[in-house]
């Protein structure tokens, strides 16, 4: 099974969309004012918008970034406001956090090879 595509909800697609260009996705579906699909800089997971009344607080999506700190920093420039970060984590990633135009819960981190092969992994051979 592979994630194919993650979609968020949000009230003004327009301030979506520039959101998320700025932030380096790239743009293949645009039917705004009520959908928009973007494919990842990275690999070939796609990220949609869905018009809609939103609350966020429910959703927190995770973007990797090879170099997080300069992605911050320019992202800051480009007036991006950041919650907190980037910062070391006890679960051994680096991350920052903002939130989208819709309160979309945003993460953008560096975890390296502990993204997938933590030191406290479950052993994949062992019966559940």
């Amino acid at each position: 099974m592979r994630l194919n595509q993650v979609t968020v909800t949000m009230p003004d697609l327009d301030a979506g969309w520039n959101f998320y260009c700025i932030l380096g996705l790239r743009p293949v579906v645009d039917a705004r004012p009520r959908y928009a699909r973007f494919v990842c800089p990275n690999g070939d997971s796609t990220f949609s918008l869905h018009q809609g009344e939103s609350c966020g607080g429910g959703t927190t999506v995770y973007f990797e970034c090879e170099k997080l700190d300069e992605t911050v920093g320019s992202l800051s420039e480009a007036g991006f406001r950041f919650v907190s970060g980037p910062e070391d984590k006890s679960w051994l990633w680096r991350e920052a956090e903002l939130f989208d135009p819709g309160g979309n819960r945003i993460i953008l981190y560096f975890a390296g090879s502990n993204r997938l092969d933590p030191p406290w992994r479950v052993d994949q051979d062992r019966p559940a």
